[in-house]
């Protein structure tokens, strides 16, 4: 006989406002397929064949969730908003001593499209999708958008000697400059070495000319819209400016296809963040 369980698929905290949400769809399996291994692992060579496969080696999930609030969210009383930014806020504060790579990064008043943002990183997926169920369930989820929200995962560079992926820990600068990115595709038909002397330009560029500005690259193939998410922190915004038009100049530069859209977040802790939403910082500074 054939078991035809349901399998729900969540996606809370992981996709945007297009598929933030349950689906159900029914497929046919053994009643006794085991739970399929927490983690994933990556090339040791960086590569894409199995034979480069090393089932010791697990990464992170990284992501990057933008949230923007309805404006008439502030029309409610004080009290209310109150109420609905503490229990968002709890519920932050008390992942991040669990998942030490949370942060909040503030964006009010400079992009149109977003307020503030939330950095996760981890090595389960299922915390990400765990978070978010919980922060839907605050009063101030129902007045929330995501207009975006990006996915991605470490692993070993093959432009460089690292034969493990590298883990991605938050230094705390002031900022945090983030961005999805796409290689036209001629660049993959060039050979190793033509990418790899690029790449060798680039990476030195960054390392010797921008020593201040920390990379966290990622890698989004096949499980994100993006190939990869680029975040840099660095200590002013200005600083990250020039070395993008350095980087301008460079041989990778011209295999650019999408580094669109750009956010520039200010770490902040998490209420201080919502609070920035209705400008009760602002007010209690006047006063």
């Amino acid at each position: 006989m054939l078991i035809v369980p349901t399998t729900v698929t969540v996606y809370a905290g992981v996709r945007p406002a297009d598929a933030d949400a349950v689906s159900a769809h029914a497929t046919i399996t053994a009643a006794s397929s085991p739970r399929p291994t927490i983690g994933f692992f990556f090339p040791s060579n960086g590569g894409s064949t199995l034979a480069g496969y090393d089932p010791s080696m697990e990464g992170q999930y990284v992501a990057y969730t933008f949230y923007r609030v309805d404006p008439a969210w502030r029309r409610l009383p004080v009290e209310e908003r109150a109420a609905g930014k503490d229990a968002f806020a709890e519920v932050v504060e008390e992942w991040a001593e669990r998942m030490p790579g949370l942060r909040a990064y503030t964006v009010t008043g400079v992009r149109p499209d977003c307020d503030f943002f939330l950095w996760k990183i981890t090595e389960r997926y299922e915390d990400l999708g765990e978070l978010g169920a919980q922060l839907n369930g605050t009063p101030l989820a129902g007045w929330l958008e995501t207009p975006y929200s990006y996915l991605a995962t470490t692993k070993a560079s093959q432009y460089t000697s690292a034969r493990r992926p590298r883990k991605i820990a938050p230094h705390d600068l002031p900022y945090l400059v983030v961005y999805p990115f796409v290689k036209v595709r001629p660049w993959y038909a060039l050979s190793e070495d033509e990418r790899q002397q690029a790449m060798d330009e680039h990476i030195r560029i960054g390392r010797e000319e921008f020593p201040g500005i920390r990379n966290h690259t990622t890698y989004s193939f096949g499980i994100d819209d993006q190939e990869f998410m680029t975040a840099f922190e660095c200590e002013e915004p200005a600083d990250f400016m020039h070395l993008m038009l350095r980087l301008r100049d460079s041989e990778a530069s011209r295999y650019t296809e999408r580094d669109t859209p750009i956010f520039v977040g200010q770490r902040v802790p998490v209420r201080a963040a919502l609070d920035a939403l209705d400008g009760a910082t602002s007010r209690v500074s006047a006063q």
